[in-house]
């Protein structure tokens, strides 16, 4: 069978296979109709009929976890090595554990020495004691971060809290990652990356955390009640005055990521040490990240995409 069939040259067709809600928030019209005026179609993957039944497709982004659909993607590519998938399903299976998805960053080697990257102190803990023996055997100090263990996409997986005792350790739903929580000016800089294309936008983040505060505050309170206990007037005004991160430690990383993950398509979260402006902390890890939230986005994922149908600079 041949792979590319009776497709004119001209024209490039890029399969998607994403979850409805993916589908909705991301292959916008506008993204399509950018991409058509470019001459790639982009053509949403029928999950009940084999891809194979589907060709021509010049390449195939997805966005799933299944067993089934993995299972398929993988005999696809057997039989049709020429077409890129995007991303390898293994490559992306590391960054559904917040464990393994930072272990990259610290072996980078970014040539820049007037700042410093690196990944906060951590510990898996998979009940109470666990936690506690965690935070000991790396030296951390409360107010700490939990995060589930599972970096998956569903709704329990974004479920964060801000612990600030140990009271605080006996509410957490286990396993999770119990992470080192660093004043950062209440900014996260996210790097978005497609391919050879890297763009850095800042967001708010939570708050400064003062002494006074870790002092008075107690228990576990999740991300989204943050702003409660501090006052929201407070968590509003921080991180808009934050300085952007230098472009080249930006384009750096992301390229330095991209080659040690295996990965086309992610963003990285990062934040600087409010206490250290050289100091710059990999807090996460996302694959096939919401790039419409992204100004132009339609420009820039489609600046990725013929790189790719052109077989260029993709991993």
């Amino acid at each position: 069978m041949s792979e590319i069939g009776g497709q004119s040259p001209s024209r490039h067709r890029v399969g998607f296979a994403l979850e409805p809600k993916k589908v909705q928030s991301f292959l916008q019209n506008s993204l399509i109709d950018h991409a058509k005026n470019h001459a790639i179609e982009l053509i949403p993957i029928d999950l009940t009929t084999a891809i194979h039944q589907q060709l021509p497709f010049h390449s195939i982004i997805h966005k799933l976890h299944s067993p089934q659909w993995t299972q398929q993607l993988r005999h696809f590519s057997l039989h049709n090595p020429s077409i890129p998938i995007i991303d390898p399903p293994d490559a992306v299976d590391r960054l559904h554990d917040r464990v393994t998805m930072l272990d990259s960053v610290p072996k980078l080697s970014l040539q820049n020495d007037v700042v410093s990257v690196s990944v906060p102190k951590q510990a898996v803990a998979n009940d109470e004691r666990t936690a506690i023996e965690g935070l000991d055997s790396v030296n951390l100090r409360f107010p700490v971060i939990a995060k589930p263990l599972a970096a998956d996409g569903s709704a329990s997986s974004h479920n964060l809290c801000l612990v600030f005792d140990r009271e605080g350790l006996k509410s957490l739903n286990y396993p999770v990652v119990v992470q080192e929580f660093v004043n950062h000016g209440g900014a996260v800089f996210k790097i978005y990356v497609a391919g050879r294309h890297v763009t850095c936008v800042r967001r708010k983040s939570l708050a400064d955390i003062t002494e006074e505060e870790i002092k008075n505050l107690k228990g576990a309170v999740p991300f989204s009640q943050v702003s409660n206990v501090k006052g929201s007037r407070e968590q509003e005004e921080e991180g808009d005055g934050v300085e952007m991160p230098p472009e080249g430690l930006v384009s750096e990383l992301g390229r330095g990521l991209r080659e040690a993950l295996g990965l086309n398509l992610f963003n990285v979260d990062v934040i600087r040490d409010a206490n250290d402006e050289k100091r710059y902390l990999v807090i996460d890890i996302n694959y096939f990240p919401g790039y419409a939230k992204l100004p132009c986005y339609e420009t820039f994922f489609t600046n990725f995409l013929l790189d790719v149908v052109h077989g260029k600079n993709t991993v």
